[in-house]
């Protein structure tokens, strides 16, 4: 139990949440992630060493995350002479520099996230975020945009409701309002037409 407390009072690391975020877009793997965390608090110079003892890992897994996170661009290693030694610095330029595209890319797309936190009238926790990132890499943002109203409509903002409204527009093939709007007339005669079906005419 004591072993937990220290633990707990221990310092947090953090990161912009931005990046927590979008790593995925950023083809990055939730051990690249974990990694990336624990240098961008605890290091200005590289050492596998430290990382491995502190997070738990192999030294040969660390110098293998350290090369994939070179080769995806996200940090990049620079050699410098530190007294009379020579140091390796983390340099986190390429980094920020893939940030800052993916955001214009957002604002490019009309920002569906501010349209989002108009509707509710609340800013978007950092899941909700994620969700709707990972709703544009499968559906149309017009979809996503209208299922919220749907849900809003029907007195909800639940994200696992909406979720699943866009699940099944997308399997009946629904794209636009106007394709909602045929559907909720096809539903209103089959509705109707199963009543009518029902009646027993006979007793009546």
């Amino acid at each position: 139990m004591k072993q937990v407390v220290e633990l707990m009072k221990m310092r947090s690391y953090q990161i912009p949440s931005f990046i927590f975020n979008n790593y995925k877009k950023l083809k990055m793997t939730e051990k690249e992630l974990i990694v990336l965390i624990y240098m961008y608090n605890s290091q200005v110079y590289l050492n596998p060493k430290a990382i491995s003892d502190d997070l738990g890992m192999k030294i040969e897994n660390v110098l293998d995350i350290i090369d994939s996170l070179e080769e995806k661009n996200i940090i990049k290693i620079d050699a410098i002479d530190k007294d009379n030694l020579r140091c390796e610095m983390i340099n986190y330029d390429s980094l920020y520099e893939k940030c800052a595209f993916l955001l214009d890319n957002k604002k490019d797309n009309n920002d569906i996230y501010s349209k989002y936190e108009k509707e509710l009238g609340r800013p978007l926790s950092p899941m909700e975020s994620e969700i709707i990132s990972k709703w544009l890499e499968e559906y149309d943002e017009e979809l996503i945009i209208l299922a919220l109203k749907e849900a809003i409509y029907n007195g909800t903002t639940n994200f696992r409701y909406i979720d699943r409204i866009i699940f099944e527009w997308h399997k009946k093939g629904i794209k636009t309002e106007k394709d909602i709007i045929e559907n909720r007339k096809k539903y209103i005669n089959d509705k109707k037409n199963v009543e009518i079906e029902d009646i027993d005419w006979l007793n009546e």
